[in-house]
Parts: C-alpha cells; sequence; structure tokens
C-alpha cells in the first residue's frame, strides 16, 4: 500500500514552518494549504501541508507535543537539489546530521543528505547518482 502522506506536529510551529517552507522548497515541493482555527477571524496558520500539484505528502501541525525522533525520506531529482536542500536546512535552523555525499555501502548509486529540524526529526533528501 503506498503511503499517502506524514504528519509532523511542531513545537515552534512558525520556526518549523521556516524550516521546511526551505528545505521542501529546495526540491521542488510547495506549500498546497494551509489551516487555521475555523472559529476565529484572522487566525494563526496551525495545520500546513507541501507537495507538488494539490495534494499535501507531508503535514505540519502546531500541538502541545512536538514529534521527536521520525525519518523521512524524500526523493530529489539531483545531487544538486540534495546540496541545496542540505543548505536551506543550515540556513532556516536546522542541523546536519549527515553532509551531502554518496553513500558507497548502503545506498549504491546515490546521493544524500540528512538533517535534523527544529523538534529533532531526521528529514533526508536522496537522488539517484
Amino acid at each position: 500500500m503506498p503511503l499517502d502522506h506524514v504528519t509532523i506536529t511542531a513545537g515552534d510551529f512558525a520556526a518549523s514552518l521556516a524550516f521546511y517552507d526551505a528545505t521542501l522548497g529546495a526540491l521542488g515541493l510547495s506549500r498546497v494549504v494551509e489551516f487555521g482555527d475555523e472559529e476565529e477571524e484572522d487566525a494563526d496558520v496551525e495545520a500546513a501541508g507541501w507537495g507538488a500539484g494539490d495534494s499535501a505528502v507531508l503535514w505540519l501541525v502546531a500541538g502541545p507535543a512536538p514529534t521527536s525522533g521520525l525519518h523521512v525520506s524524500l526523493r530529489a531529482a539531483s545531487r544538486a537539489e540534495v546540496e541545496a536542500f542540505h543548505a536551506a536546512a543550515l540556513a532556516h535552523g536546522g542541523r546536519s546530521h549527515d553532509a551531502p555525499r554518496r553513500w558507497a555501502i548502503f545506498r549504491r548509486g546515490q546521493f544524500n543528505a540528512v538533517v535534523t529540524d527544529p523538534d529533532g526529526n531526521l528529514l533526508e533528501a536522496v537522488a539517484p547518482e
């Protein structure tokens, strides 16, 4: 069964929005949907989804207990996208877990990078070599 989407709860929603906008944007994904409290006028965004087209594959929500320890791996089109993803993450509150590189032992024919989001989740970009 194919995966439909992943949801991550953020401890600091604004910081995580900036992080995910930048890192996912480097992979060609954009924020395709966002929601605020329906009972408030001009409510702050409390949920956002990124994807290609109009279908969100990764959701970020505000909540009292942030997700931590999750590992999400996303496909990149090229080595350049992986490098841009890594640079964007570091510029927007992420930390490098694994710098862009070839993984000759574990993932032959792939180039990837792994970053940590503001809450400690691992986000990976993988491209064919």
